[in-house]
């Protein structure tokens, strides 16, 4: 009978250690997250950044770099922290001076509200397209402060980045008000100016910045984006397909989400091996999260509750479960993806110090991802932010 009982007993703690390791449910439903999500699980803090880009005739150059820089621009940020904790990411996109945008809107289109889901900024950068246009800086600032939800909390970093190369007083609405009322919500506006820097200085560029306690900056939006190739991308681009397989889709945006995700994989790899495997670094931290279509993300919600995901927002796959068995599938998931994003990151290191031996033998500072990146990192350390390298 003792024996019958140590036995039990032993298979019991056995039982309790797994579940520790891989998570545990609080109750029916509930899930606990493993400790090793725990560098992953977002703060309370936000970085909102509203990209404001000219699309007249002459900036082809300017969308190019975008698109390819995406990645890179995005893995800055990620190594963001505020107190130890990692902010969210949110992005809005705009066009502006597009002949083929309404001129009662003065050439103006707001592409994207703030969002966490990156695979959609992707896709939006790629519809890009030139046409003619009059450029109305101070319409598109005016715009983005008045119909963009930013945040309230003055912890949190607001900025927008808009980018072109015409005068920047254009237009009937006045720019020096436009940055002014930004910089009121704490709206920081950072100009970059795609030429000569003077001639930047001298079309207004400048003055828009200072207004709005911002940075003036200057590309050169046609120098092509240099990518080293290193001899991990092909590890790292087999990690992103394990990656994939830990996606959960649901709900009504699962389908289409499915389908994005494998086009900007895609998107990314039209442009080399490297740019993919950027990409893939960045679905590895914590600025790609998308708890609107994918269950593992949603599942770290303080308040998730897999009964109240409804039978039919269910993938094929998790339709006949219970809901224990539901919770099971989530947490084993979830622990999958914990792994796989740690062999990335790890792998990431040695590819980084690569890239960089690399670039020593180049100079290429002069591109939109340079600026970005050098800007939003002198603005967040004034407010206390830390860049920490997983």
């Amino acid at each position: 009978m003792k024996k019958a009982i140590l036995i039990s007993t032993v298979l019991s703690l056995g039982i309790m250690s797994s579940a520790l390791a891989t998570g545990t449910t609080t109750a029916a439903g509930k899930i606990k997250s493993h400790q090793s999500s725990a560098k992953w699980i977002l703060g309370k803090q936000k970085i909102q950044v509203a990209l404001l880009m000219d699309t007249s005739s002459s900036m082809d150059g300017l969308i190019e770099q975008a698109k390819s820089q995406l990645w890179k621009i995005v893995n800055e940020l990620a190594t963001a922290e505020y107190q130890g904790t990692k902010p969210t990411i949110e992005i809005a996109l705009y066009h502006y001076g597009n002949d083929g945008l309404s001129a009662k809107s003065n050439y103006i289109q707001q592409i994207l509200p703030f969002t966490t889901d990156l695979d959609k900024v992707s896709e939006e950068l790629f519809k890009l397209a030139t046409n003619g246009g009059n450029e109305y800086c101070g319409a598109v600032i005016e715009d983005a402060n008045l119909n963009l939800k930013w945040s309230e909390s003055n912890e949190d970093l607001k900025l927008i980045y808009i980018a072109g190369n015409e005068a920047f007083n254009q237009g009937s609405i006045d720019y020096k008000k436009a940055c002014r009322d930004a910089i009121k919500k704490g709206i920081v506006v950072n100009t970059i100016f795609c030429g000569v820097e003077s001639e930047g200085a001298n079309s207004f560029w400048k003055d828009g910045a200072l207004l709005a306690d911002g940075e003036f900056l200057s590309i050169n939006m046609n120098e092509a984006t240099v990518y080293v190739e290193t001899p991990y991308d092909t590890t790292l681009l087999r990690l992103n397909n394990e990656l994939n397989g830990t996606y959960i889709f649901y709900g009504t945006e699962g389908g289409i989400a499915a389908v994005n995700q494998a086009k900007q994989d895609d998107n990314s790899k039209k442009y080399s091996e490297s740019n993919a495997a950027e990409r893939t670094v960045s679905k590895a931290n914590s600025g790609y999260y998308n708890a609107t279509w994918d269950l593992v993300d949603k599942s770290k919600e303080k308040d998730f509750d897999v009964k109240k995901i409804k039978k039919e927002e269910m993938p094929e796959s998790m339709k006949n479960m219970d809901d224990e068995e539901r919770v099971k599938y989530i947490e084993g998931q979830s622990a999958k993806r914990d792994t796989i994003k740690t062999e990335i990151n790890n792998i990431n290191k040695l590819r980084q110090a690569f890239i960089d031996q690399k670039q020593a033998e180049f100079k290429n500072d002069n591109s939109l991802d340079k600026a970005v990146v050098n800007s939003v990192r002198h603005i967040a350390e004034k407010r206390n932010y830390t860049f920490v390298k997983n």
